[in-house]
């Protein structure tokens, strides 16, 4: 049997007993590339019911059959943080979802803006590159990929009791703190993080959220980075202020 290494992420419930059918991409990976045998172990998530250690019970070239045997890590739900962002080109829009799902948004929102400068943008690869970053991290929940919506849309149907971090690059090198968790009270609440895309926020679009209560602007330092990198820095400093790094 053995210690289990290998994570996947299967698109059906699991739980004590139940048999998980591959799919041909998931039996070519286990048993051509993984060379894994029948009683081998691998560990199995489903973004629902926590992780389980799962046998291999039958093997061929384009299917298989896994087994639950036992629960190895209950469901890790992240904070209720959304990621809005402005698609850039393809590997660094990649880069910003693969990153997102490391670092526990639970929602990864692409945004259409007067500025957004990206090719078409394949959703469906976008959610494959969330579950590959969740079976690499540790992570048992796979945050969820919208579709490309407008920004104007998005803002016009915002929630009245979720806050917007707003990193607006016209405060680099402003000392400006983000809040506390402490500073809010005893429960954060619901937040979502947005950055620009890399020709930064029209006048109406800076205009608009200046003029939203729920918004909270915030500096990521002296430097304007880019989109990429900025989404990396105002996740870790949200976690780190409000997160489930606090």
């Amino acid at each position: 049997m053995g210690n289990a290494k290998i994570r996947l992420f299967v698109d059906q419930p699991i739980g004590a007993g139940q048999a998980i059918a591959l799919d041909e991409a998931q039996a070519h990976y286990l048993f051509a590339v993984m060379r894994l045998t029948v009683g081998a172990s691998v560990l199995v998530f489903d973004g629902a019911h926590g992780e389980w250690r799962a046998e291999v019970v039958e093997v061929g070239k384009r299917k298989g059959v896994l087994v639950c045997v036992e629960q190895t890590a209950p469901l890790r739900m992240p904070p209720d943080l959304w990621l809005l962002f402005a698609p850039i080109k393809k590997a660094r829009t990649d880069f910003i979802v693969e990153k997102a799902a490391e670092l526990g948004a639970a929602r990864v929102m692409p945004v259409q803006t007067r500025f957004t400068n990206a090719d078409r943008v394949k959703v469906d690869k976008l959610r494959l590159h969330a579950i590959e970053a969740a079976e690499q991290c540790g992570g048992t929940f796979v945050p969820q990929v919208d579709d490309v919506v407008p920004l104007a849309k998005v803002l016009a149907d915002w929630p009245a009791e979720r806050r917007i971090l707003w990193c607006n690059e016209h405060l680099a090198g402003v000392a400006q703190a983000l809040p506390k968790r402490g500073d809010l009270g005893a429960e954060a609440g619901p937040w979502a993080v947005l950055i620009g895309p890399e020709g930064g926020f029209s006048e109406d679009e800076q205009a608009r959220l200046s003029a939203m209560p729920q918004v909270v602007q915030a500096s990521l330092g002296p430097r304007i980075l880019r989109a990429d990198t900025a989404v990396v820095a105002a996740l870790t400093l949200w976690q780190s202020h409000l997160g489930d790094w606090a």
